[in-house]
Protein backbone atom coordinates (compact mmCIF):
# COMPACT_ATOMS: atom_id res chain seq x y z
CA UNK A 1 0.00 0.00 0.00
CA UNK A 2 1.83 4.00 -1.28
CA UNK A 3 1.78 6.44 1.36
CA UNK A 4 -1.64 8.42 -0.46
CA UNK A 5 -3.39 4.97 -0.24
CA UNK A 6 -2.84 4.54 3.25
CA UNK A 7 -3.26 8.54 3.95
CA UNK A 8 -6.65 7.67 2.19
CA UNK A 9 -7.67 4.78 4.19
CA UNK A 10 -6.77 6.74 8.43
CA UNK A 11 -9.09 9.69 6.72
CA UNK A 12 -12.06 7.51 6.24
CA UNK A 13 -11.25 5.64 9.53
CA UNK A 14 -11.30 9.67 10.91
CA UNK A 15 -14.67 10.10 9.06
CA UNK A 16 -16.52 6.66 10.20
CA UNK A 17 -15.05 7.16 13.89
CA UNK A 18 -17.15 11.13 13.55
CA UNK A 19 -19.93 11.38 15.91
CA UNK A 20 -22.66 13.01 14.39
CA UNK A 21 -21.82 16.36 15.91
CA UNK A 22 -18.46 16.59 14.11
CA UNK A 23 -20.00 15.64 10.97
CA UNK A 24 -22.69 18.60 11.25
CA UNK A 25 -19.65 20.98 12.14
CA UNK A 26 -17.81 19.94 9.17
CA UNK A 27 -20.27 20.23 7.22
CA UNK A 28 -20.89 23.59 8.32
CA UNK A 29 -17.14 24.70 7.82
CA UNK A 30 -16.82 23.24 4.14
CA UNK A 31 -19.63 25.89 3.47
CA UNK A 32 -16.35 28.34 3.92
CA UNK A 33 -14.40 27.42 1.50
CA UNK A 34 -10.93 28.62 2.89
CA UNK A 35 -11.35 28.14 6.70
CA UNK A 36 -13.33 24.93 5.97
CA UNK A 37 -10.48 23.11 4.78
CA UNK A 38 -8.06 25.00 7.15
CA UNK A 39 -10.27 23.66 10.45
CA UNK A 40 -10.83 20.51 8.69
CA UNK A 41 -6.97 19.56 8.25
CA UNK A 42 -6.19 20.94 11.90
CA UNK A 43 -8.67 18.54 12.87
CA UNK A 44 -7.22 15.38 10.71
CA UNK A 45 -3.73 16.14 12.43
CA UNK A 46 -4.88 16.85 16.10
CA UNK A 47 -6.86 13.82 15.56
CA UNK A 48 -3.89 11.46 14.11
CA UNK A 49 -1.78 12.39 16.55
CA UNK A 50 -4.41 11.64 19.44
CA UNK A 51 -4.59 8.15 18.18
CA UNK A 52 -0.97 8.06 18.48
CA UNK A 53 -0.69 9.67 21.94
CA UNK A 54 -3.23 7.01 22.94
CA UNK A 55 -2.33 4.60 25.23
CA UNK A 56 -2.85 1.63 22.82
CA UNK A 57 -1.58 -1.17 25.30
CA UNK A 58 -4.85 -0.23 28.38
CA UNK A 59 -7.07 -2.60 26.70
CA UNK A 60 -4.58 -5.43 26.45
CA UNK A 61 -3.27 -5.52 29.98
CA UNK A 62 -5.58 -7.09 32.24
CA UNK A 63 -5.40 -5.53 35.17
CA UNK A 64 -5.18 -6.57 39.13
CA UNK A 65 -7.21 -4.50 41.84
CA UNK A 66 -5.37 -2.02 43.09
CA UNK A 67 -3.68 -1.52 46.44
CA UNK A 68 -6.13 0.19 48.60
CA UNK A 69 -5.23 2.32 51.36
CA UNK A 70 -5.22 0.23 54.52
CA UNK A 71 -7.60 1.22 57.24
CA UNK A 72 -6.67 3.53 59.93
CA UNK A 73 -8.18 1.38 62.53
CA UNK A 74 -5.27 -0.07 64.90
CA UNK A 75 -3.80 -3.02 63.35
CA UNK A 76 -3.72 -6.62 65.03
CA UNK A 77 -2.01 -7.20 68.44
CA UNK A 78 0.23 -4.46 70.00
CA UNK A 79 3.77 -5.11 69.63
CA UNK A 80 7.05 -3.45 71.20
CA UNK A 81 9.70 -2.84 68.92
CA UNK A 82 13.59 -1.67 69.22
CA UNK A 83 15.59 0.62 66.54
CA UNK A 84 19.36 -0.45 66.82
CA UNK A 85 20.98 2.08 64.93
CA UNK A 86 18.97 5.57 65.15
CA UNK A 87 21.13 6.95 62.27
CA UNK A 88 19.17 9.35 58.83
CA UNK A 89 17.91 5.80 57.71
CA UNK A 90 17.17 4.25 61.26
CA UNK A 91 15.19 7.76 61.84
CA UNK A 92 12.95 7.24 58.83
CA UNK A 93 12.60 3.52 59.76
CA UNK A 94 10.83 4.47 62.64
CA UNK A 95 9.02 7.14 60.86
CA UNK A 96 7.67 4.84 59.11
CA UNK A 97 6.22 2.74 62.18
CA UNK A 98 4.62 6.03 63.41
CA UNK A 99 7.55 7.76 65.58
CA UNK A 100 9.17 10.89 64.78
CA UNK A 101 11.29 13.27 67.25
CA UNK A 102 9.99 16.38 68.32
CA UNK A 103 12.35 18.49 66.27
CA UNK A 104 11.44 16.69 63.49
CA UNK A 105 7.42 17.51 63.72
CA UNK A 106 8.02 21.00 64.55
CA UNK A 107 10.05 21.60 61.38
CA UNK A 108 7.96 19.43 59.02
CA UNK A 109 5.03 21.53 60.25
CA UNK A 110 7.18 24.12 59.34
CA UNK A 111 7.67 23.50 56.03
CA UNK A 112 4.51 22.54 55.16
CA UNK A 113 2.98 26.11 56.78
CA UNK A 114 5.93 28.27 54.17
CA UNK A 115 5.74 25.55 51.07
CA UNK A 116 2.18 24.14 50.40
CA UNK A 117 4.19 21.48 48.05
CA UNK A 118 5.75 20.20 51.12
CA UNK A 119 3.23 17.54 52.33
CA UNK A 120 5.81 15.70 54.43
CA UNK A 121 3.92 16.30 57.94
CA UNK A 122 0.67 15.86 56.27
CA UNK A 123 1.60 12.60 55.02
CA UNK A 124 3.11 11.32 57.97
CA UNK A 125 0.46 12.07 60.05
CA UNK A 126 -2.05 10.62 58.09
CA UNK A 127 -0.19 7.25 58.15
CA UNK A 128 -1.95 4.17 59.58
CA UNK A 129 -1.50 3.90 63.71
CA UNK A 130 0.13 0.31 63.53
CA UNK A 131 -0.14 -0.47 67.59
CA UNK A 132 3.05 -0.80 67.97
CA UNK A 133 5.32 0.99 70.89
CA UNK A 134 8.91 2.14 70.52
CA UNK A 135 10.63 0.54 73.99
CA UNK A 136 14.14 0.30 73.09
CA UNK A 137 16.58 2.75 71.11
CA UNK A 138 20.38 1.27 70.96
CA UNK A 139 22.65 3.99 68.94
CA UNK A 140 26.19 3.81 69.33
CA UNK A 141 26.92 7.47 69.27
CA UNK A 142 25.35 8.98 72.69
CA UNK A 143 23.12 12.08 70.87
CA UNK A 144 21.58 9.87 68.11
CA UNK A 145 20.12 7.46 71.11
CA UNK A 146 18.84 10.45 72.91
CA UNK A 147 16.59 11.24 70.01
CA UNK A 148 15.44 7.88 69.63
CA UNK A 149 13.88 7.97 72.95
CA UNK A 150 12.45 11.13 72.73
CA UNK A 151 10.14 10.09 69.48
CA UNK A 152 9.35 6.95 71.59
CA UNK A 153 7.61 9.60 73.84
CA UNK A 154 6.17 12.16 71.16
CA UNK A 155 2.74 12.34 71.04
CA UNK A 156 2.10 14.66 67.45
CA UNK A 157 2.27 11.40 65.47
CA UNK A 158 -0.23 8.95 64.02
CA UNK A 159 -2.78 7.78 66.92
CA UNK A 160 -1.87 10.42 69.38
CA UNK A 161 0.39 9.89 72.60
CA UNK A 162 2.28 6.43 72.58
CA UNK A 163 1.29 3.92 75.01
CA UNK A 164 4.65 3.11 76.29
CA UNK A 165 8.60 5.14 76.03
CA UNK A 166 11.41 3.51 75.15
CA UNK A 167 14.83 2.48 76.84
CA UNK A 168 18.14 3.48 75.70
CA UNK A 169 20.93 0.49 75.42
CA UNK A 170 24.52 0.72 74.79
CA UNK A 171 24.73 -2.55 72.65
CA UNK A 172 22.68 -4.37 71.00
CA UNK A 173 22.65 -7.71 72.87
CA UNK A 174 21.27 -5.82 75.78
CA UNK A 175 18.36 -4.79 73.67
CA UNK A 176 17.62 -8.35 71.99
CA UNK A 177 17.50 -9.82 75.68
CA UNK A 178 14.77 -7.37 76.88
CA UNK A 179 11.62 -10.23 76.88
CA UNK A 180 9.23 -6.99 76.40
CA UNK A 181 10.60 -6.37 73.05
CA UNK A 182 8.88 -8.21 70.16
CA UNK A 183 10.66 -7.08 67.09
CA UNK A 184 13.39 -5.29 66.27
CA UNK A 185 14.52 -2.38 62.91
CA UNK A 186 18.43 -2.69 62.07
CA UNK A 187 19.80 0.59 60.79
CA UNK A 188 22.81 0.50 61.47
CA UNK A 189 26.06 0.41 59.05
CA UNK A 190 26.30 -2.90 56.82
CA UNK A 191 29.01 -4.21 58.86
CA UNK A 192 26.75 -4.94 61.82
CA UNK A 193 23.52 -6.37 59.83
CA UNK A 194 24.90 -10.10 59.83
CA UNK A 195 25.86 -10.00 63.07
CA UNK A 196 22.44 -8.58 64.80
CA UNK A 197 20.46 -10.15 63.00
CA UNK A 198 21.44 -13.81 63.36
CA UNK A 199 21.40 -12.87 67.06
CA UNK A 200 17.89 -11.43 67.02
CA UNK A 201 17.09 -14.20 64.95
CA UNK A 202 18.39 -16.78 67.93
CA UNK A 203 16.81 -14.59 70.55
CA UNK A 204 13.31 -14.62 69.07
CA UNK A 205 13.28 -11.70 67.82
CA UNK A 206 11.43 -10.68 64.42
CA UNK A 207 13.78 -8.22 61.94
CA UNK A 208 13.58 -5.90 59.76
CA UNK A 209 16.71 -4.77 58.01
CA UNK A 210 17.78 -1.99 55.85
CA UNK A 211 19.63 -3.11 52.68
CA UNK A 212 22.11 -3.85 51.56
CA UNK A 213 22.05 -7.44 53.66
CA UNK A 214 25.38 -7.40 54.59
CA UNK A 215 28.69 -6.34 54.16
CA UNK A 216 30.37 -9.94 52.80
CA UNK A 217 29.34 -13.03 50.87
CA UNK A 218 29.50 -15.77 53.83
CA UNK A 219 27.22 -13.30 55.85
CA UNK A 220 24.69 -13.42 53.62
CA UNK A 221 24.41 -17.22 53.42
CA UNK A 222 24.60 -17.45 57.64
CA UNK A 223 22.02 -15.01 57.97
CA UNK A 224 19.64 -16.68 55.30
CA UNK A 225 20.70 -20.20 57.12
CA UNK A 226 19.28 -18.50 60.72
CA UNK A 227 16.55 -16.98 59.70
CA UNK A 228 15.17 -20.58 57.94
CA UNK A 229 16.13 -22.29 61.50
CA UNK A 230 14.62 -19.83 63.97
CA UNK A 231 11.14 -18.96 61.55
CA UNK A 232 11.45 -15.15 62.52
CA UNK A 233 9.37 -12.97 59.65
CA UNK A 234 12.63 -11.00 58.21
CA UNK A 235 11.92 -8.40 56.64
CA UNK A 236 14.76 -6.97 54.19
CA UNK A 237 14.40 -2.71 53.89
CA UNK A 238 13.73 -2.19 49.73
CA UNK A 239 10.42 -0.29 50.23
CA UNK A 240 10.19 -0.19 46.33
CA UNK A 241 8.05 -3.29 46.92
CA UNK A 242 5.12 -1.02 47.57
CA UNK A 243 5.86 1.42 44.70
CA UNK A 244 2.50 1.36 42.58
CA UNK A 245 4.63 1.46 39.44
CA UNK A 246 6.22 -1.55 39.93
CA UNK A 247 3.56 -3.44 40.24
CA UNK A 248 1.82 -1.97 37.21
CA UNK A 249 5.45 -2.77 35.08
CA UNK A 250 5.43 -6.24 36.60
CA UNK A 251 1.50 -6.59 34.70
CA UNK A 252 2.84 -5.92 31.47
CA UNK A 253 5.74 -7.79 31.64
CA UNK A 254 3.91 -11.29 32.60
CA UNK A 255 1.48 -10.31 29.46
CA UNK A 256 4.14 -10.56 27.74
CA UNK A 257 3.30 -7.08 25.89
CA UNK A 258 7.16 -6.30 25.33
CA UNK A 259 8.01 -9.48 23.71
CA UNK A 260 10.92 -11.31 25.05
CA UNK A 261 13.34 -9.23 26.66
CA UNK A 262 17.05 -10.01 26.56
CA UNK A 263 18.78 -6.39 27.47
CA UNK A 264 17.95 -4.88 30.74
CA UNK A 265 19.71 -1.27 31.60
CA UNK A 266 19.79 0.24 35.10
CA UNK A 267 21.35 3.48 36.02
CA UNK A 268 22.90 5.60 38.45
CA UNK A 269 23.66 9.56 38.40
CA UNK A 270 24.54 11.70 40.94
CA UNK A 271 26.67 14.96 41.23
CA UNK A 272 27.35 16.30 44.83
CA UNK A 273 29.20 15.29 47.63
CA UNK A 274 26.17 14.02 49.54
CA UNK A 275 24.90 12.01 46.78
CA UNK A 276 28.79 10.69 47.22
CA UNK A 277 28.00 10.08 51.30
CA UNK A 278 29.95 12.88 52.22
CA UNK A 279 27.88 13.24 55.11
CA UNK A 280 28.14 15.87 58.08
CA UNK A 281 30.66 14.74 60.49
CA UNK A 282 28.39 15.74 63.82
CA UNK A 283 30.25 18.66 65.61
CA UNK A 284 29.24 17.09 69.36
CA UNK A 285 30.59 13.87 68.57
CA UNK A 286 33.66 12.86 70.65
CA UNK A 287 35.35 9.60 72.46
CA UNK A 288 33.05 10.00 74.78
CA UNK A 289 29.73 9.94 73.47
CA UNK A 290 30.97 7.43 70.63
CA UNK A 291 31.62 3.87 71.25
CA UNK A 292 34.19 3.60 68.31
CA UNK A 293 35.84 0.49 69.56
CA UNK A 294 32.37 -0.98 69.27
CA UNK A 295 31.40 0.18 65.50
CA UNK A 296 34.66 -0.84 64.41
CA UNK A 297 35.02 -4.46 65.75
CA UNK A 298 33.67 -6.16 63.00
CA UNK A 299 35.48 -4.33 60.41
CA UNK A 300 38.85 -5.59 59.00
CA UNK A 301 40.63 -3.02 59.51
CA UNK A 302 41.29 -1.42 62.80
CA UNK A 303 41.99 2.44 63.81
CA UNK A 304 42.35 4.65 66.52
CA UNK A 305 39.64 6.89 67.63
CA UNK A 306 40.32 10.98 65.66
CA UNK A 307 39.67 12.72 62.66
CA UNK A 308 39.49 9.73 60.41
CA UNK A 309 37.22 7.59 62.89
CA UNK A 310 35.15 9.94 62.46
CA UNK A 311 34.94 10.38 58.92
CA UNK A 312 34.62 6.79 59.02
CA UNK A 313 31.81 6.91 61.40
CA UNK A 314 29.90 9.00 59.31
CA UNK A 315 30.88 8.62 56.25
CA UNK A 316 31.11 4.79 56.29
CA UNK A 317 29.44 3.97 52.98
CA UNK A 318 32.66 5.23 51.60
CA UNK A 319 35.15 2.03 52.67
CA UNK A 320 34.43 -1.43 52.09
CA UNK A 321 35.48 -1.87 55.68
CA UNK A 322 32.29 -1.00 56.50
CA UNK A 323 29.82 -1.34 53.25
CA UNK A 324 29.82 -2.05 49.70
CA UNK A 325 29.22 1.30 48.18
CA UNK A 326 27.49 1.80 44.95
CA UNK A 327 27.20 -2.16 45.00
CA UNK A 328 25.32 -2.99 48.00
CA UNK A 329 23.97 0.67 48.47
CA UNK A 330 21.78 1.93 45.18
CA UNK A 331 22.44 -0.99 43.07
CA UNK A 332 20.50 -3.18 45.48
CA UNK A 333 17.18 -0.52 44.80
CA UNK A 334 17.54 -1.03 41.45
CA UNK A 335 18.58 -4.50 41.16
CA UNK A 336 15.61 -5.59 43.56
CA UNK A 337 12.82 -3.25 41.60
CA UNK A 338 13.92 -5.44 38.74
CA UNK A 339 14.03 -8.59 40.45
CA UNK A 340 10.43 -7.55 41.21
CA UNK A 341 9.34 -6.69 37.61
CA UNK A 342 11.01 -9.89 36.42
CA UNK A 343 11.63 -12.82 38.45
CA UNK A 344 15.43 -12.69 37.79
CA UNK A 345 16.63 -14.59 41.01
CA UNK A 346 20.47 -14.94 40.60
CA UNK A 347 22.81 -14.36 38.27
CA UNK A 348 24.95 -17.16 36.95
CA UNK A 349 27.72 -14.94 36.18
CA UNK A 350 28.85 -11.42 37.13
CA UNK A 351 31.45 -8.75 35.73
CA UNK A 352 32.07 -5.84 37.05
CA UNK A 353 34.67 -2.62 36.57
CA UNK A 354 35.08 0.97 37.95
CA UNK A 355 37.25 3.08 39.72
CA UNK A 356 37.65 6.15 41.93
CA UNK A 357 37.79 8.79 39.13
CA UNK A 358 36.16 12.46 40.71
CA UNK A 359 36.29 11.92 44.53
CA UNK A 360 39.68 11.64 45.60
CA UNK A 361 39.01 11.70 49.48
CA UNK A 362 40.63 9.29 50.94
CA UNK A 363 37.54 6.54 50.16
CA UNK A 364 38.35 3.02 48.49
CA UNK A 365 34.86 2.47 47.48
CA UNK A 366 34.55 3.26 43.24
CA UNK A 367 32.35 6.53 42.44
CA UNK A 368 31.97 5.09 38.94
CA UNK A 369 30.95 1.55 38.72
CA UNK A 370 29.79 -1.11 36.52
CA UNK A 371 28.33 -4.86 36.43
CA UNK A 372 26.90 -7.39 33.58
CA UNK A 373 24.70 -9.57 35.03
CA UNK A 374 24.06 -12.57 33.02
CA UNK A 375 20.96 -14.96 33.21
CA UNK A 376 21.98 -17.91 30.29
CA UNK A 377 18.96 -19.52 31.25
CA UNK A 378 16.76 -16.87 30.59
CA UNK A 379 18.48 -15.15 27.56
CA UNK A 380 18.62 -11.94 29.52
CA UNK A 381 21.78 -9.79 30.34
CA UNK A 382 21.38 -7.13 33.11
CA UNK A 383 23.71 -4.02 32.75
CA UNK A 384 24.50 -1.15 35.70
CA UNK A 385 26.11 1.98 35.04
CA UNK A 386 26.96 4.67 37.77
CA UNK A 387 28.15 7.48 38.25
CA UNK A 388 28.65 9.94 41.04
CA UNK A 389 29.86 12.41 39.28
CA UNK A 390 27.09 13.46 36.83
CA UNK A 391 23.73 14.27 37.05
CA UNK A 392 21.81 13.48 33.83
CA UNK A 393 18.83 10.94 34.03
CA UNK A 394 18.80 7.90 32.10
CA UNK A 395 16.53 6.10 33.78
CA UNK A 396 16.12 2.11 33.59
CA UNK A 397 14.96 0.31 30.54
CA UNK A 398 13.91 -2.95 30.06
CA UNK A 399 14.26 -4.45 26.30
CA UNK A 400 11.52 -6.20 24.72
CA UNK A 401 11.39 -7.51 21.17
CA UNK A 402 8.33 -5.69 20.34
CA UNK A 403 8.30 -2.72 22.92
CA UNK A 404 10.92 -0.94 25.67
CA UNK A 405 9.72 0.16 28.83
CA UNK A 406 11.51 3.38 30.46
CA UNK A 407 11.25 3.61 34.44
CA UNK A 408 11.79 7.17 35.34
CA UNK A 409 14.96 9.31 33.68
CA UNK A 410 14.69 11.10 30.65
CA UNK A 411 13.04 10.32 27.42
CA UNK A 412 12.56 12.38 24.13
CA UNK A 413 9.24 13.80 25.10
CA UNK A 414 10.34 15.30 28.31
CA UNK A 415 10.87 13.59 31.92
CA UNK A 416 9.45 10.20 32.87
CA UNK A 417 7.31 9.71 35.86
CA UNK A 418 6.46 6.13 36.65
CA UNK A 419 7.42 4.76 32.74
CA UNK A 420 6.30 4.67 29.33
CA UNK A 421 6.16 1.80 26.80
CA UNK A 422 7.27 2.38 23.29
CA UNK A 423 6.73 0.10 20.38
CA UNK A 424 9.84 -1.23 18.56
CA UNK A 425 10.07 -0.63 15.03
CA UNK A 426 10.49 -3.84 13.95
CA UNK A 427 7.96 -5.38 16.52
CA UNK A 428 6.50 -8.68 15.16
CA UNK A 429 3.40 -8.61 17.69
CA UNK A 430 2.33 -4.56 16.85
CA UNK A 431 3.51 -4.84 12.84
CA UNK A 432 0.39 -4.01 11.69
CA UNK A 433 -0.34 -1.03 13.91
CA UNK A 434 2.89 -0.09 12.67
CA UNK A 435 1.54 -0.66 8.99
CA UNK A 436 -1.08 1.21 9.19
CA UNK A 437 0.25 4.63 11.44
CA UNK A 438 -1.56 3.74 13.74
CA UNK A 439 1.38 3.05 16.49
CA UNK A 440 4.36 5.42 15.50
CA UNK A 441 7.73 4.00 17.64
CA UNK A 442 8.03 7.90 18.41
CA UNK A 443 5.31 8.28 20.66
CA UNK A 444 4.44 5.92 23.32
CA UNK A 445 1.68 3.28 23.23
CA UNK A 446 1.47 3.41 27.43
CA UNK A 447 2.34 5.48 30.19
CA UNK A 448 1.47 5.23 33.66
CA UNK A 449 2.31 7.94 36.12
CA UNK A 450 1.39 7.43 39.64
CA UNK A 451 -0.53 10.08 42.01
CA UNK A 452 0.52 13.66 41.60
CA UNK A 453 3.02 15.13 39.10
CA UNK A 454 4.87 17.33 41.40
CA UNK A 455 7.49 16.83 43.18
CA UNK A 456 5.73 17.93 46.71
CA UNK A 457 8.51 20.08 47.92
CA UNK A 458 11.06 17.76 47.68
CA UNK A 459 14.60 19.88 46.74
CA UNK A 460 18.21 18.43 47.56
CA UNK A 461 19.62 16.96 44.76
CA UNK A 462 19.66 13.29 46.92
CA UNK A 463 15.98 13.31 47.74
CA UNK A 464 14.73 14.24 44.04
CA UNK A 465 17.09 10.60 43.16
CA UNK A 466 14.97 8.73 45.23
CA UNK A 467 12.13 10.63 44.72
CA UNK A 468 12.51 10.16 40.97
CA UNK A 469 12.77 5.92 41.98
CA UNK A 470 9.67 6.05 43.71
CA UNK A 471 11.74 5.40 47.01
CA UNK A 472 10.12 8.75 49.03
CA UNK A 473 6.56 8.13 48.34
CA UNK A 474 3.80 6.30 46.55
CA UNK A 475 0.32 6.47 45.82
CA UNK A 476 -2.79 4.58 47.06
CA UNK A 477 -5.71 5.10 44.96
CA UNK A 478 -4.61 9.14 44.65
CA UNK A 479 -3.61 9.10 48.31
CA UNK A 480 0.18 9.97 49.16
CA UNK A 481 2.22 7.29 51.12
CA UNK A 482 5.63 7.00 52.32
CA UNK A 483 6.45 3.50 51.15
CA UNK A 484 8.87 3.11 53.70
CA UNK A 485 5.43 3.19 56.26
CA UNK A 486 4.14 0.49 54.04
CA UNK A 487 6.80 -1.84 53.98
CA UNK A 488 7.44 -1.79 58.11
CA UNK A 489 3.55 -2.24 58.08
CA UNK A 490 3.96 -5.18 55.37
CA UNK A 491 6.49 -6.83 58.02
CA UNK A 492 4.40 -5.91 61.34
CA UNK A 493 1.42 -7.75 59.24
CA UNK A 494 3.63 -10.82 58.60
CA UNK A 495 4.02 -11.14 62.18
CA UNK A 496 0.90 -10.99 63.47
CA UNK A 497 -0.09 -13.20 60.33
CA UNK A 498 1.82 -15.74 60.08
CA UNK A 499 3.08 -15.15 56.69
CA UNK A 500 5.64 -14.24 54.50
CA UNK A 501 6.77 -9.92 54.11
CA UNK A 502 7.34 -8.57 50.62
CA UNK A 503 10.95 -8.78 50.57
CA UNK A 504 11.83 -12.19 52.70
CA UNK A 505 14.54 -13.80 53.27
CA UNK A 506 14.28 -15.66 49.82
CA UNK A 507 14.35 -12.35 47.75
CA UNK A 508 16.82 -10.82 49.89
CA UNK A 509 19.30 -13.40 49.16
CA UNK A 510 18.77 -12.90 45.31
CA UNK A 511 19.74 -8.96 46.02
CA UNK A 512 23.05 -9.99 48.51
CA UNK A 513 24.55 -12.89 46.01
CA UNK A 514 23.42 -10.93 43.26
CA UNK A 515 25.18 -7.52 44.79
CA UNK A 516 28.10 -9.20 46.40
CA UNK A 517 29.09 -11.30 42.64
CA UNK A 518 29.48 -7.78 41.61
CA UNK A 519 31.73 -6.53 44.56
CA UNK A 520 33.75 -9.37 44.38
CA UNK A 521 33.96 -9.07 40.33
CA UNK A 522 35.14 -5.55 41.06
CA UNK A 523 37.88 -6.38 43.78
CA UNK A 524 39.59 -9.29 42.09
CA UNK A 525 39.51 -8.09 38.92
CA UNK A 526 37.66 -11.17 36.97
CA UNK A 527 34.31 -12.90 36.42
CA UNK A 528 32.55 -14.33 39.40
CA UNK A 529 29.83 -17.21 38.81
CA UNK A 530 27.26 -18.86 41.24
CA UNK A 531 27.46 -22.28 41.85
CA UNK A 532 23.77 -22.72 42.94
CA UNK A 533 24.54 -26.37 44.37
CA UNK A 534 27.25 -25.61 46.56
CA UNK A 535 26.20 -21.87 47.22
CA UNK A 536 29.47 -20.96 46.84
CA UNK A 537 31.37 -18.04 44.03
CA UNK A 538 33.72 -19.32 42.20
Amino acid sequence: MSVSEKENVTQAKLTNDMNPERREVLKGLATIPVVGVFFYNLWKKLRIDEIKRKNLLAELITTKDAPAVASSALSGDHLRIGIIGYGGRGQHLVRGAGFATPEWTARASKNAQNNKLDKGFETFMQQNDLNVSLTGVCDLFDVRAEMGLAASQNDIRPGGKPMEGAKKYRHHSELLADENIDAVIIGTPDHWHSRIAIDAARAGKHVYCEKGLTRTFDEAIDLYDAVKETGISFQLGHQNRQVEANEKARQIVQQGLLGPINLVEVTTNRNSPWGAWVWDIHPAANEKNLDWDTFQEPSPKKIKFGDEALARFFRWRCWFDYGTGLSGDLFSHDFDAMNQILDLGIPKYVSASGGIYFFKDGRDVPDVFHATLEYPEKNLTLLYSATLSSNQSRGNLIMGHDATMQLGGESNRGSVAGFIVTADAESTRYRDKLQEGIINPQYPIYSYTPGSKQIDGITSATTRYFANKGLVYTYREGKRVDPTHLHVKDWLDSIRNGTQPSCNIEVALHEAVACHMSTESYLKGRRIKWDANRRKLI
